[in-house]
């Protein structure tokens, strides 16, 4: 069990899924976390029924991805109620599904806007504190389409490039101050987004929902689909202080899914 007593994680997109599940466990390792998201109501709740094994007070704060001053704001917010964060882990839902052919201009701009503009305002507020203790944990949940392209969200795909490109020149920046910045790419999990992508892909192809999940579980060789506390392990390992020399990675976490080394 990795011990995270006395840090401070800020944890985005965190009243569900994968970012749910990586609030719980941060929080189950001592760390004392602070929710990013939408719904008030929600990140009320979430943060009321987080672990406190360290009597943490964990905090939380309504913000849209897609609202980049007022992001900032509330970064700024949850930066001063909280006197620093350690941990940053960004992550936010991803685009509509479709052919990117097919795609208007304003749904790159969303996109872009959401991910790669709303992780850099995270970033400048957040980093100066990282730096001046010289640590910091940076970490990025978005997809293995950054490895390999997954037909049917050509949005998403383009726009996850586009983050860990950003990363990857991010890592090598922050790397002097002993600051990491890392992603973790996820294969098929079990989410509602999964689920999204499979209804589209069946209604674009005219075939059956469940032989679309067959055919996306036959895809992977362990034969299943993974489980949200799958991922979040390895966001958790990667905000540790034992993953202190791994910085600029992409990490899949897809049950041998990829056919890329």
């Amino acid at each position: 069990m990795l011990d995270l007593t006395g840090q401070n994680a800020l944890v985005c997109g965190s009243t569900q899924g994968i970012g749910r599940a990586t609030a719980n466990l941060l929080a189950r390792q001592g760390a004392t976390v602070t929710l990013l998201a939408r719904n008030p109501a929600a990140l009320a709740a979430v943060a009321a029924e987080l672990p406190r094994p360290a009597n943490q007070t964990h905090q939380w704060q309504a913000a849209d991805f897609a609202a980049t001053e007022a992001l900032r704001r509330a970064a700024e917010q949850a930066l001063a109620a909280s006197g620093g964060f350690d941990i940053l882990v960004n992550n936010t839902g991803g685009p509509a599904p479709g052919p990117v052919l097919e795609a208007d201009v304003d749904a790159f701009r969303r996109a872009f806007e959401m991910h790669v503009l709303g992780n850099q305002v995270l970033v400048q507020t957040l980093t100066p504190h990282m730096k001046a203790r010289r640590y910091g944990r940076i970490i990025q949940i978005i997809s293995t389409s950054v490895r390999e392209p997954i037909p049917g969200i050509g949005v998403s795909n383009t726009t996850r490039w586009a983050v860990a490109a950003w990363a990857k020149t991010l890592s090598r920046e922050l790397a002097p101050f002993g600051i990491t910045v890392n992603n973790v790419l996820p294969g098929f999990t079990d989410t509602d987004r999964l689920k999204e992508l499979f209804e589209s892909r069946a209604a674009r192809e005219g075939v059956p929902y469940e032989a679309v999940v067959e055919q996306a579980r036959k895809g992977v060789p362990m034969g299943r689909f993974a489980t949200i506390d799958e991922i979040a392990a390895a966001v958790a390992f990667l905000a540790s202080r034992e993953a202190s020399y791994v910085t600029g990675i992409n990490l899949p976490v897809d049950g041998g899914r990829l056919n890329s080394m």
